[in-house]
């Protein structure tokens, strides 16, 4: 779908395409108010007489029950925008090109999304929600970045072997998340929301790392197990109203990009967890936390299950190879969740908003 400078897109059902792979009931309870933010993503790209391009994250291409996309705005002086999607349809970026003519480089997205508290109600199974055979496969598959087999699978058997023969898909949802909150941590070190490789985590036994190298670890643990499972990329754009000072951002939000997960649970549909935000809670809360203090043990348990929504949703996209991009396959991404752009020079450092100069905001609007 082609865009103008502009130009204003309704995202309600039936205006994008949909895509196949995205089951949207689950076994939610109808509690909380809906809140609405406008969230605004602006990019300035300092490079006269090049060809430039530039894709920024949009949010998820169909609404859900606890997330939905009211409008899209665009602007800005590119010579040509567009929305692409990931071949399946987990993702969707707008995408920015320049000629070598344009003295400036300027790209603002704006879009208006509505969430509200997501709680699964994990007691009564509802036999209706199920995956087909083309889910189940999609969302238990292998990639470069999120390996199911060698080390991962023998690690994911290590994990559910112990349980009895009966055991239910939370069953096994919940061990690996209690395991994968025993023994990783977040590594204060690591760039942005680290790199996501499982396999080097595992095979080093070095469980350090940040939100996508955490949430990986599970979601990669989940499909090794036969969970389908899906890592959910997005940003916060409010504070907690939970007490939790660091699981929260509001206005600039440049470095506030954070990645969950989910796991798909017959009868009950696709499931919120976040074993990373538990262990972001350990490192940064105040008092040096351990992971038996109440505070650490209440988020825990939270954490299976439900997502607070001062948060919103990108996508569920793995493996990306940006659409028109000079690297092609040598320049895929493990996850889009930052502004992404590329000169003559090359791909520019997503995770350095200062001199890439992008801003992220968020404002609560409703």
């Amino acid at each position: 779908m082609s865009i103008t400078r502009r130009s204003f897109i309704k995202t309600t059902a039936g205006a994008l395409v949909a895509p196949t792979l995205y089951p949207i009931t689950s076994s939610f309870a109808q509690s909380g108010e809906w809140k609405t933010y406008e969230i605004t993503t602006e990019i300035t790209i300092d490079a006269p007489n090049q060809n430039v391009q530039a894709w920024l994250p949009l949010p998820l291409i169909k609404d859900t029950d606890y997330f939905k996309t009211l409008s899209i705005k665009t602007d800005g002086d590119a010579k040509k925008t567009s929305i692409a999607k990931t071949p399946m349809g987990e993702t969707q970026m707008l995408w920015g090109q320049w000629d070598a003519s344009t003295n400036t480089r300027n790209l603002v997205t704006t879009f208006v999304v509505s969430t509200r508290e997501r709680n699964n109600q994990l007691i009564a199974p509802n036999k209706a929600l199920v995956l087909s055979k083309e889910e189940q496969k999609f969302w238990t598959r292998g990639t470069e970045f999120l390996p199911t087999d060698g080390i991962v699978k023998e690690k994911a058997n290590e994990i559910v072997k112990p349980l009895a023969k009966d055991a239910t898909d939370i069953d096994k949802a919940k061990a690996i998340y209690n395991w994968v909150v025993e023994n990783t941590f977040r590594d204060p070190t690591t760039k942005g929301c680290g790199a996501g490789d499982v396999k080097l985590m595992l095979e080093t036994n070095n469980l350090g790392g940040k939100c996508a190298d955490i949430n990986a670890v599970y979601v990669a643990l989940a499909r090794s197990a036969g969970l389908p499972a899906r890592d959910v990329y997005g940003i916060r754009i409010n504070d907690s109203a939970r007490g939790y000072k660091s699981l929260g951002k509001s206005v600039d939000i440049s470095k506030a990009q954070h990645c969950r997960a989910e796991f798909f649970a017959r009868g009950y549909g696709w499931v919120a967890v976040d074993p990373a935000d538990v262990r972001k809670v350990i490192l940064e809360e105040p008092t040096n936390l351990t992971i038996t203090d109440p505070k650490v043990v209440a988020i825990r348990d939270y954490l299976f299950g439900n997502w607070e929504m001062n948060w919103m949703a990108y996508n569920y996209g793995h493996d990306i190879i940006l659409p028109g991009s000079k690297l092609g396959a040598k320049g895929k991404i493990s996850f889009l969740m930052y502004p992404q752009a590329e000169t003559k020079e090359g791909r520019l450092d997503s995770l350095d908003p200062a001199n890439f100069k992008y801003k992220i905001t968020s404002k609560l609007i409703g």
